[in-house]
């Protein structure tokens, strides 16, 4: 008699609340994840962008700051997640309405498949590096697919089996051995300390380097619940995203900083190739950098099914994961700066909504499953209106008055706008 082998497939996360049997991830957990996302070649380019406009020491402050203040968000963002179980977009619905979720959705599947574009493309770049050009022209296109369908298998596998089987057993170590291995050999150079006391050339105000340090934290947000709803206590993912993200982001920005100031070349993954043993801890950063477009892709995949439930979560992997090799072929980095800048100015302004909302909605504890699904509204204009007002101030800021900063403003009218109008409202 014939033996049947059965595949089984992996189980899919939806939009609807993860069963409380299966939130098992704890602080430390979240900790890991975080800060693994929290590093990679491209937070190292966005690193690189705060120089020669600032000195590194400007650099370094900046880098703090920023990520303290972008980490706190994020890990608010992430609350909701961890007390409902829901992903990021089905966490707007009490806010939005439904169909009013359905444009941060679209916005956020853009920013999410330009994210894997970006991240194939910076991959094939560095794995191009390593390898020599062995295929000519077509190298970096043969690392992009290599890269692709290893990113689409994780993706599929989902968050769970990345977390304790991928990440924690092999990823993280290799990064935390890269990135120590680095950090030594750049502040290990004669030339680090008259690199410390050189001044920027004032090119780069700071509150807009702030901005750019801001956007990477934000940029998460709009996925943190996708992950975040498999904590096992609010308290654990609060702390563990917090901690681990605060830490990479500033890590990592400044090194970027540093790496270009000290090696003196302006290609992030040229100066590492010219460290000792560079190819190798190069390597090991390309191993996590997948990490990275896992979730880009994975969350992509989880916010079209906000919008299409029905459709198999491993169709949408695949049809996302394609739509960003061939961007990653055409889209230059030149344009990560603007990249970022938009990020920060679309979903800064609706944090401060969600945070708003949230906070309002506790404090009176009307605030259930059910208003995710069934009682959600078709459409909340008040906090359309809010988030509108938040993405034009940020803008505004950024195009006439980018020495003001706009984070901070954008986020404080659209929390303190929606709040005011709730407060006449109910008034």
């Amino acid at each position: 008699m014939p033996v049947r082998l059965r595949i089984r497939a992996p189980p899919e996360w939806g939009v609807e609340p993860v069963p409380v049997e299966h939130r098992i991830l704890r602080g430390i957990d979240f900790f890991v994840l975080w800060s693994s996302l929290g590093v990679g070649l491209l937070v190292l380019v966005a690193g690189s962008l705060l120089v020669p406009g600032l000195g590194l020491f400007e650099a370094l402050l900046i880098s703090l700051a920023g990520s303290l203040i972008g980490s706190i968000m994020l890990a608010s963002a992430g609350f909701v997640g961890s007390r409902y179980g829901v992903p990021t977009m089905v966490s707007l619905r009490p806010i939005l309405g439904i169909r009013g979720s359905y444009l941060p959705t679209a916005l956020n599947v853009v920013q999410l498949v330009g994210w894997t574009a970006f991240e194939l493309m910076i991959m094939g770049q560095a794995a191009s590096s390593i390898s020599g050009q062995f295929l000519g022209g077509y190298t970096r296109i043969f690392w992009v697919v290599v890269f692709a369908a290893w990113c689409t298998g994780l993706a599929i596998g989902g968050p769970l089996a990345f977390v304790r089987k991928w990440l924690e057993r092999v990823a993280i170590w290799l990064v935390y051995f890269s990135a120590i291995w680095i950090t030594i050999q750049v502040f290990s150079s004669p030339k680090v300390w008259e690199v410390l006391a050189r001044p920027g050339d004032g090119s780069l105000p700071i509150l807009l380097a702030l901005d750019l340090v801001i956007a990477m934290p934000i940029s998460w947000w709009p996925l943190i619940s996708d992950y975040n709803r498999f904590s096992s206590t609010v308290r654990g993912g609060f702390i563990g995203t917090f901690l681990g993200y605060t830490v990479a982001n500033t890590w990592f920005y400044f090194l970027g900083a540093a790496l270009i100031s000290v090696m003196d070349v302006q290609d992030i993954i040229a100066s590492i190739s010219l460290l000792l043993l560079g190819n190798f801890a190069l390597l090991f950063i390309l191993v996590d950098e997948t990490d990275n477009c896992f979730a880009d892709i994975y969350s992509a995949a989880v916010s079209i099914q906000n919008i299409v439930p029905k459709v198999r979560q491993w169709k949408l992997v695949i049809a996302v994961t394609v739509i960003g090799a061939v961007l990653a072929a055409t889209i230059p980095l030149a344009q990560y700066e603007w990249f970022l800048l938009m990020i920060g100015g679309l979903f800064v302004p609706l944090l401060g909504v969600l945070v708003s909302d949230y906070l309002i909605s506790m404090r009176r504890g009307d605030l259930s499953i059910a208003a995710f699904y069934e009682e959600a509204p078709k459409l909340r204009l008040v906090s359309m209106i809010a988030w509108a007002a938040g993405i034009a101030l940020y803008f505004l800021i950024v195009n006439l008055y980018p020495s003001i900063g706009a984070s901070l403003p954008s986020f404080a009218l659209s929390s303190g706008l929606l709040t005011l109008m709730r407060i006449f409202k109910n008034g």
